[in-house]
């Protein structure tokens, strides 16, 4: 029985705990080079000889439990009188890390590109805590190939926009390890076990001892009446002194010694015994 108490007790102490996705903005900027650029807020990285521009990732919780993560891609295009490119990465997570969906889209100076929502099914989803990592590669990769797809379609020849596809996958990658599903720790409430309540103890209560220096508290005076008056002669009787009755032995009331009183109580009982008798009679 008690280990049952401590089991109950355990569980009413400590509450649930709930798993919680999470960024490591910190490690998603270092796989990138490091938040460097733009007042700490953005990395520069080059591939295929073409410079891009990530901006550190934003984030919301979904109403399942789950968050929302999107990053700005930019293609930095250092021709005179050019404008960079633009891209946006978003990708959706389940409460207990599960990568839900992912699209992307581009704009091109004016033209805008945008890969179909891919969502993880059956067939392609993944866990960032699972080890079915190649799923996730499938996201990547079908969204790469929409974006490229439609890219050619635009007959897009300039280098640095022919391999955006390819900066948005890098970052796709690097995003996905840095986002983690994160146990919460365990609070513990303020139930205490059995053992942390105090024992009742099976001692007698001791009585407090009486200070020799504080005299005797005295029994007070009731004001109770020592005599009565006689209703025929009235003279004052002195009521005898009635003690407790007792058994085992003889009466200890005391015998009153006066003789006029004698006779009174005699006379008394005298008619109380005429007036039973007449009532019995009757």
């Amino acid at each position: 029985m008690k280990h049952a108490f401590l089991f109950v007790s355990a569980l009413l102490g400590v509450s649930h705990a709930f798993a919680a996705v999470e960024i490591d903005v910190e490690k998603f900027g270092e796989s990138l080079g490091g938040w460097k650029a733009r007042k700490g807020k953005a990395a520069e990285y080059e591939i295929s000889e073409a410079t891009y521009r990530t901006y550190q990732p934003e984030s919301s919780l979904s109403p399942d439990g789950g968050i929302f993560v999107s990053i700005r891609i930019d293609h930095v295009r250092k021709k005179l009188l050019a404008s960079d490119d633009h891209a946006s990465l978003e990708l959706s997570f389940s409460a207990d890390g599960t990568l839900v969906t992912a699209q992307s889209s581009l704009a091109l100076q004016g033209r805008t590109i945008t890969s179909e929502l891919i969502k993880g099914g059956a067939s392609a989803s993944t866990s960032v805590a699972a080890p079915y990592v190649d799923r996730a590669v499938k996201i990547g990769t079908d969204l790469v190939a929409d974006l490229s797809s439609k890219l050619l379609r635009e007959k897009i020849v300039e280098p640095g926009r022919v391999s955006f596809p390819a900066a948005i996958r890098h970052n796709y990658n690097m995003l996905y390890q840095a986002v983690k599903a994160k146990a919460e720790e365990p609070v513990m409430t303020d139930a205490k076990p059995p053992e942390a309540l105090p024992e009742k103890s099976t001692e007698p209560a001791k009585q407090p001892q009486a200070d020799p220096e504080v005299p005797a508290k005295q029994p007070q005076d009731k004001g109770q009446p020592s005599t009565v008056v006689d209703p025929k002669t009235g003279k004052k009787v002195p009521l005898p002194d009635v003690q407790a009755y007792n058994p085992s032995g003889a009466p200890n009331t005391p015998i009153l010694n006066n003789p006029s009183i004698h006779k009174d109580l005699i006379r008394a009982g005298g008619e109380a015994l005429k007036l039973a008798r007449e009532v019995v009679r009757q």
